[in-house]
């Protein structure tokens, strides 16, 4: 007799079909509270701010906003587009000027770790924030594609800047159909039910698919050197960066007691996609530094969507599953879904050589470093390589 199964229901998680990890409101209706119209107004306002050169000029007289009372009462919602804003203020006082600055005025600093702290990420600008939280659409009642969004909050406002976010809000959105067939997959390796399994492969392969595709049109309107210059500039964070030794000063927090500190910026990396991937499909990496790394990104993505990794990968068996199996469709499909995601990989190394590696130095953006402060283009070939050793071997194979 089957023994009962806990289906996963991946919209405890804020997981959709239609969104994937996407937020399932649209940023630019969510009413903010009176207190906090300062802080959206330096946000509509800081694309200009940035352009003079001068910034911080104008970021220093944002008022220091009391958040404690807001971040008891308010939406998530509305605490997540609170962190929109503070967060790209924050990178836009470190990065926004010639030289990088290492002290992070009262004002930004401490409302921005209070709000960070009630969502449970650290205080800069996170994937979440940058990509996940900060799309809108102009047909409300449509979908999240490239044709029908605009990004919500800007550092410069420039097609390159608005391009490359929004490339990577349509891959999340697409990346739902195959976070939706986990489910199914996990249900159906429960039952036995090979059928199921191939069934719910097929719909993640599709959707991969899908991704890289929309990947590939990255170049259509996001140029390399514009990217590099324009755009790259302000999404880093302050550990391993050579550019602010140590990390920054967080003025006014009482937690850090006027302690320097580093924290990773934002990267693609951050993204859960790929990670939940790889727990589905038992992708392991080596014990090494590219790993420490990989479990220190984990803690920058949002909180329900760290536990819904850590769901799958306790869950998921379809490894051994497959590999157990006599089955060659889906031992084919299991191999055809690793390949689309080395070949994303691949994909995206591709870029990272061309939109960073063969770009000039630049004060706060060097080209050997990325966002996240690792040595890029040496982690992103061991990431394609290790979704390449993974693959299985046919049945037939195996009795040879």
């Amino acid at each position: 007799m089957t023994q009962p199964f806990d289906k996963l229901d991946i919209t405890q998680f804020d997981v959709s079909r239609d969104r994937g990890f996407l937020c399932k409101y649209d940023p630019a209706t969510v009413a903010m509270p009176t207190e906090l119209v300062p802080l959206v107004e330096a946000g509509k306002w800081l694309p200009e701010w940035m352009a003079t050169g001068v910034v911080r000029h104008y970021l220093k007289d944002i008022p220091e906003i009391d958040v404690t009372s807001f971040i008891e009462s308010a939406s998530d919602e509305q605490l997540r587009n609170a962190m929109v804003h503070y967060s790209f203020i924050v990178q836009a006082w470190v990065w926004g000027e010639t030289e990088p600055n290492h002290r992070i005025p009262r004002n930004i600093a401490v409302p921005l770790c209070l709000i960070a702290d009630k969502l449970g990420q650290f205080p800069l600008l996170p994937y979440s924030a940058y990509v996940l939280d900060n799309f809108s659409m102009f047909d409300k009642a449509g979908e999240p594609i490239l044709e029908n969004i605009y990004m919500h909050q800007h550092f410069s406002s420039g097609i390159d800047e608005s391009w490359f976010k929004m490339i990577h809000v349509e891959i999340e959105a697409e990346a739902g159909q195959a976070l939706a067939a986990i489910p199914d997959i996990l249900e159906g390796i429960h039952l036995n039910d090979e059928v199921k399994v191939i069934e719910a492969l097929n719909e993640v392969l599709a959707a991969w698919h899908n991704m890289y595709d929309t990947m590939k049109r990255m170049i259509d309107y996001c140029d390399p050197h514009t990217y590099f210059h324009r755009v790259r500039p302000y999404i880093h964070g302050w550990q391993d960066n050579p550019d602010l030794p140590g990390g920054v000063i967080y003025e006014g927090v009482e937690k850090f007691k006027g302690e320097i500190q580093a924290f990773r910026g934002q990267t693609g990396s951050q993204s859960s996609i790929v990670p939940t991937m790889d727990a589905l499909f038992g992708v392991e990496h080596s014990n090494d530094p590219l790993r420490q790394y990989l479990n220190e990104l984990h803690a920058y993505r949002p909180v329900l969507h760290r536990k819904f990794i850590d769901e799958v990968a306790k869950r998921s068996t379809l490894r051994q599953f497959v590999s157990d199996s006599n089955n060659t469709e889906m031992t084919e499909l299991y191999n055809a879904c690793l390949d689309r995601v080395r070949a994303f990989r691949a994909l995206h190394l591709e870029y990272a050589a061309s939109y960073i590696n063969k770009q000039n130095s630049h004060a706060g953006n060097p080209s050997d470093v990325g966002t996240g402060g690792t040595p890029f283009m040496k982690y992103l070939k061991k990431h394609r390589d290790e979704s390449e050793r993974h693959l299985l071997p046919l049945p037939d194979q195996k009795q040879a």
